[in-house]
């Protein structure tokens, strides 16, 4: 039962490695047997990355990639074509809705949802009984202050997930979300900057604190592994119970 879990023989590519939720799944999928091709924009921190567990760094800035054909076959280069892919790279400008800008606005669109998708588009030929993993959030289902482009892209990531599911899905490749509660990352510095705040979201999950990266751990290695064979089309909302009250 044990290796129902596990990873070996797989590739997995994971965007947005280089800090937060993206950098623990990374180096989750690791240990669970996968080799793993961390991309992101800094290559600071994925050398520090490749040195902790081994994945390849891969230094790109995906809101400017041309082609993402052409970056499939880079990312395919270390360790062959990737049958799991991680969305984890993502911006929250959290501005409020008479402050959005048309630029802002497509910024985070961009990266958000199109970078998801079409960065699927192209790995998704060569993916063999493949697993997509969609980053979605709580804004996915709630609106919050300051969220309006923000909680438009990660609504679009819920229903982008599902469209995944009934496009490819009967090609082998299985795609689901985890929609994260409140956990301590870099777009989440301004929450947990505010004690009362953060307090005020522990106290409204059923479980009575906040997320740690770990708690993303489990759910990503089921969804993407063989334990989760007949899952698809799903968003797992990791968040203690905060969209239950």
């Amino acid at each position: 039962m044990d290796d129902l879990f596990r990873l070996d023989g797989r590739v997995a590519v994971v965007t947005g490695a280089s800090s937060g939720i993206g950098r623990r799944l990374a180096s989750a999928f690791r240990v669970a047997g996968a080799e793993v091709v961390a991309v992101a924009r800094r290559a600071d921190a994925l050398a520090a990355l490749e040195a902790e567990c081994g994945a390849a760094p891969v230094v790109a800035d995906l809101e400017t990639v041309n082609g993402f054909d052409a970056f499939a076959a880079r990312l395919a280069e270390p360790f062959g074509k990737p049958d799991i892919l991680v969305n984890a790279a993502g911006v929250n400008l959290r501005e409020p809705a008479a402050e959005v800008t048309r630029a802002s606005w497509d910024r985070t669109l961009h990266l958000n949802l199109s970078v998801p998708f079409f960065l699927a588009q192209a790995l998704v030929p060569g993916m063999r009984d493949g697993a997509i993993l969609n980053v979605a959030s709580l804004q996915s289902v709630r609106a919050f202050p300051s969220g309006i482009a923000y909680g438009a892209s990660k609504g679009g990531i819920a229903q982008l997930t599902r469209a995944m599911a009934e496009a490819w899905s009967g090609q082998g490749v299985r795609a689901n979300a985890i929609a994260p509660g409140f956990f301590p990352t870099e777009l989440t510095e301004a929450v947990f900057a505010d004690a009362d705040r953060a307090a005020r979201n522990a106290a409204q999950t059923c479980i009575g604190r906040n997320g740690v990266l770990d708690d993303l751990v489990g759910p990503s290695l089921f969804l993407c592994s063989k334990a989760a064979a007949y899952v698809t089309g799903q968003v797992l909302f990791v968040d203690g119970g905060f969209t239950a009250k």
